[in-house]
């Protein structure tokens, strides 16, 4: 799958902001199954955020070139990408999208927000797994606690405008004039 967005911009934050995005030199399931919750929460409605792995980071930016993954490795890990993200409560999976990027393969978990949010995840993936709600606060992945955990439930109740499907909507009302006008 195609990434809606150029590489080279995500890995520099030219578009993606740092809050939205995180960076994992090696492959981290519990980690990245927090983070991808937190994302599919998507509690500020930024449009969720993208997970790298492959790529190190310092104080939050990347560092290059890059670890990569080895080639034989990418099959594998799409694979525990999904056993990973099967303990989510509601059911959710990210898009993953596999790049070369400085001749080292990387891998993108593109998480959009997601429609059945709150999302929860086990805080470990040991045998008694308590599940958590979590959400981004600035560029930390976080247990959502208080009101924090009251306004993300909250969140369930309105799906923001811009998200909502039109199922009665054709191509005859897009208006041309004001499309270009905007």
């Amino acid at each position: 799958m195609h990434l809606p967005i150029n590489i080279h911009d995500l890995l520099n934050s030219a578009i993606v902001e740092s809050d939205r995005l995180e960076f994992k030199a090696d492959w981290n399931p519990e980690a990245v199954l927090r983070t991808v919750c937190a994302f599919a929460n998507d509690f500020n409605n930024f449009g969720g955020g993208y997970i790298v792995i492959g790529v190190g980071e310092i104080d939050g930016n990347p560092v290059f070139p890059s670890k990569g993954i080895a080639k034989t490795q990418i099959d594998k890990l799409q694979k525990e990408i999904v056993r990973t993200c099967s303990y989510l409560k509601p059911a959710y999976t990210p898009i993953v999208s596999c790049q070369e990027y400085q001749n080292k393969y990387i891998l993108v978990i593109w998480v959009p927000g997601g429609a059945d949010r709150p999302y929860s995840a086990p805080a470990t993936l040991g045998k008694d797994k308590e599940y958590k709600y979590y959400i981004r606060k600035l560029s930390s992945t976080v247990i959502a606690k208080n009101d924090d955990l009251k306004e993300l439930i909250s969140l369930t109740a309105a799906v923001p405008f811009d998200d909502r499907i039109n199922y009665h909507a054709s191509l005859l009302d897009l208006k041309l004039t004001l499309i270009q006008s905007f």
